[in-house]
């Protein structure tokens, strides 16, 4: 019993003025104080204040007989209420409270797991169509053996299947045949010779082959030979090709000439040691030019310089260009000097001479020597700064653009 009840229990017992008046104005407290109603006051404005409590029950809003909470009316007419109107999520079609609950779990149109347990979620309505049509779990018959596997199982099982069609490994012509007919097949079928590729044409069983393999040596060597003359001109003409795609087409060269000391050496040892640069043209369809190079000097600097020339090659274009050549040339050896600002690197450059004859159109033997400089650096500066580093050095030979005249 609450304290209230037992206050109007006095009032029934004891129904005197002053014990009323006493009683009436006591102070208490809500009696929905444990839901969490905060109110207090005298007990005669108990009733007043129960009207209005929202802790107290009343009659639901829409009239469906539950006495409801004034704070949770409107979370009753929106969620549980009988009467309560609302849509479906799935199919938004509007229902009463409590035909939504009869609703609830048979909605054609809410998302549910395939119960082949493929992993796919459909719509309830189109389960069986996508059991029947489109599951990965659903049973189909191989349409080579007529057994019946899971969809995502059925291609694997082809690759062995016993009774699906493959083609002959000897490609003898013949229709594919049963996977598990086929050693058989092989048997009994004829088969082309090991020599096909080579030219052979012959086909048979396996022991005519095995004759025909014995008494045609000499006309497969012939076969084999001719194949690999063929294949030889092949590979001359792809090595040709690759070769024009590396050649440098950009009118300048940096040429990187590695084991220095060797080189030096045998170049002291031995009399007319000369190296030369890769091939390189002044444009696509300009002239062609190699540098050479005398690490112990030549002419006029032999023993004491390094010596550094040009020559003009035997180039496709030639025909189409202007003659004499008429291009400005330089040639530059790089300071590898650790601090660029403090390169010093050094550069000679010359014009050509229209009368001389090495830069008219060279005939198929270009000239032996070219035209350079015969004392280009002396050794004794090549020693002062870091021109060879790490035993490299670096000469970049560069055709004027500004003086191309090719037509």
């Amino acid at each position: 019993m609450s304290y209230v009840e037992f206050l109007y229990d006095l009032l029934e017992i004891y129904p005197d003025p002053e014990s009323e008046k006493a009683i009436m104005g006591s102070v208490v407290y809500c009696i929905h104080h444990k839901e969490g109603c905060q109110w207090s006051d005298e007990l005669r404005k108990l009733k007043a204040h129960l009207n209005t409590c929202k802790h107290d029950a009343v009659l639901c809003a829409a009239q469906c007989g539950a006495m409801i909470p004034r704070v949770l009316m409107q979370d009753h007419l929106r969620y549980t209420c009988p009467r309560r109107r609302a849509n479906c999520d799935h199919c938004h079609k509007e229902f009463s409270g409590s035909a939504l609950e009869e609703h609830q779990g048979n909605c054609g149109h809410e998302p549910v797991y395939c119960e082949n347990k493929c992993g796919a979620k459909v719509q309830r309505r189109h389960t069986q169509q996508h059991i029947q049509q489109h599951c990965s779990k659903r049973l189909v018959p191989c349409k080579h053996c007529g057994q019946s596997y899971t969809q995502d199982t059925v291609c694997a099982h082809g690759a062995s299947c016993a009774r699906a069609p493959v083609a002959c490994p000897q490609r003898c012509g013949a229709p594919a045949v049963p996977r598990a007919d086929l050693a058989a097949h092989l048997r009994d079928h004829a088969a082309p010779c090991a020599f096909r590729d080579a030219g052979c044409r012959f086909k048979g069983t396996r022991q005519a082959l095995e004759k025909h393999t014995e008494e045609s040596c000499q006309q497969h060597l012939a076969l084999v030979s001719a194949l690999a003359s063929r294949q030889a001109r092949q590979l001359d003409s792809l090595r040709a090709a690759v070769a024009r795609l590396s050649v440098n087409c950009s009118g300048a060269l940096v040429w990187r000439i590695s084991d220095w000391a060797a080189k030096m050496a045998e170049a002291k040892c031995k009399d007319g040691v000369e190296l030369v640069s890769p091939a390189f043209y002044t444009s696509q369809y300009g002239y062609k030019l190699q540098a050479s190079l005398f690490l112990n000097g030549n002419g006029a600097g032999e023993a004491t310089h390094m010596s550094v020339y040009i020559k003009i090659l035997p180039g496709e274009y030639d025909a189409l260009l202007r003659w004499p050549f008429a291009h400005t040339v330089s040639f530059t050896l790089f300071d590898q000097s650790s601090s660029p600002d403090r390169a010093c690197n050094i550069v000679e450059s010359f014009v050509p001479d229209p009368t001389w004859k090495n830069f008219q159109r060279p005939s198929k033997e270009p000239d032996a020597l070219g035209f350079g400089f015969p004392r280009f650096v002396s050794h004794e500066m090549l020693k002062k700064r870091n021109f060879i580093k790490d035993d490299v050095m670096f000469i970049r030979v560069k055709v004027d653009p500004s003086k191309i005249v090719a037509v």
